[in-house]
């Protein structure tokens, strides 16, 4: 499947808001989603094909040297075909570029499947937020991902 890696528009976002109902027992508003667009401090990318249709997309805010992943989501019938992994690779060459020290997530205990994506880019555990998420009720995994530029200071 051919698709490019590239920063959401607003016209992305009922696309976006459709994979978050079908990923997220509690999805994100079209206007939170909105409050994620690229600006000064978020980056906000998608998988898309030609034909202009999201596969999937990663959020990230940042402050000074600490990026914090939102949402990372590939619509369900696109998994399986890397689009994550690229999502993920992308984010880290803005991490980059942003001169982070660091990127950490949270990410549901149960989500086995994320832990491991997360674990094969670098991300490793370095914390747990006790019933963070509702829907059903469970932990947070907190992972981190240091960069080596930045972990001599």
């Amino acid at each position: 499947m051919e698709y490019t890696i590239r920063d959401v528009t607003p016209e992305d976002i009922p696309q976006i808001g459709q994979i978050e109902t079908l990923c997220f027992s509690m999805p994100w508003t079209a206007e939170q989603l909105a409050g994620q667009m690229k600006d000064a401090q978020h980056e906000f990318i998608a998988a898309a094909d030609e034909s202009g249709t999201v596969l999937g997309y990663v959020g990230m805010m940042f402050v000074l040297d600490e990026g914090y992943i939102s949402n990372v989501a590939v619509s369900p019938k696109y998994r399986r075909q890397g689009i994550a992994d690229a999502l993920i690779e992308r984010l880290d060459e803005l991490c980059s570029g942003h001169g982070l020290a660091f990127v950490s997530l949270e990410v549901r205990a149960g989500n086995v499947p994320a832990i491991a994506l997360y674990e094969k880019h670098g991300f490793a555990r370095a914390g747990l937020r006790k019933n963070y998420y509702e829907r059903p009720r469970e932990d947070a995994i907190i992972m981190t991902k240091f960069f080596e530029s930045r972990q001599e200071l």
